[in-house]
């Protein structure tokens, strides 16, 4: 719980911290600009809050783990991402959107500190603890932080125990380890397919290469 509130509060701060042209900007997701990105943040922050306002009895279906599964790599097609677009644009200015995701954004990290990490919540049709929800988001804030500041060199980079820990869950999905002489940043970029493996890097996957990139979603 205390490691969701830490990487979504550094994701916020790193969108607070940009610049309006910055916004205009490619982020790492493909077919979006950080505008865009950030539009899709705030609504995985309304979703945040309608998931943990979704109480159930049902026992648990899913856990931090097998929330998530591996999925094909992203065009910038789908219709939901084409919604996203539109939408982002229709802020016209960057404070705007900035001023949206601060406000439900610091709703949805109040709403994950009141949370029972015990108690159970329905998404998606499927049932976890609040906790394994929480959990399992830590790697969509991670992933999505490091899609924030793929062109931004300057702009705050995940904390490094929220990374360790998106590598740790991301490798249990993908149902492979990835070399130790990885850093956290490069395993989630190079497993999710954010970016292609070096000749090196390659070298040290061996035959796990021809299984990468595993996207998840």
């Amino acid at each position: 719980m205390d490691l969701f509130s830490r990487s979504w509060a550094a994701l916020r701060a790193a969108v607070a911290g940009l610049g309006d042209e910055d916004f205009a900007r490619p982020s790492g997701c493909a077919g979006w600009l950080v505008r865009d990105l950030v539009c899709h943040l705030v609504v995985d922050a309304q979703d945040v809050l309608i998931t943990l306002a979704t109480p159930t009895a049902a026992e648990p279906t899913r856990d931090a783990v097998t929330y998530w599964r591996v999925v094909e790599p992203p065009t910038g097609d789908d219709p939901l991402d084409a919604l996203t677009v539109r939408l982002a644009a229709a802020y016209e200015q960057p404070s705007l959107l900035k001023f949206h995701l601060d406000d439900v954004g610091s709703a949805a990290g109040r709403a994950a500190v009141l949370a029972d990490p015990a108690g159970r919540v329905e998404t998606q049709g499927q049932v976890l603890t609040a906790g394994d929800y929480l959990g399992a988001y830590v790697l969509e804030w991670t992933l999505h932080h490091l899609d924030l500041v793929a062109r931004l060199p300057g702009a705050a980079r995940p904390p490094g125990e929220g990374l360790a820990a998106a590598r740790a869950l991301f490798e249990r999905v993908a149902g492979m380890e990835l070399p130790r002489s990885f850093s956290d940043e490069d395993a989630l970029l190079v497993g999710t397919g954010r970016r292609a493996p070096t000749g090196a890097e390659r070298a040290a996957l061996g035959d796990g290469a021809g299984r990468l990139p595993l996207p998840v979603g």
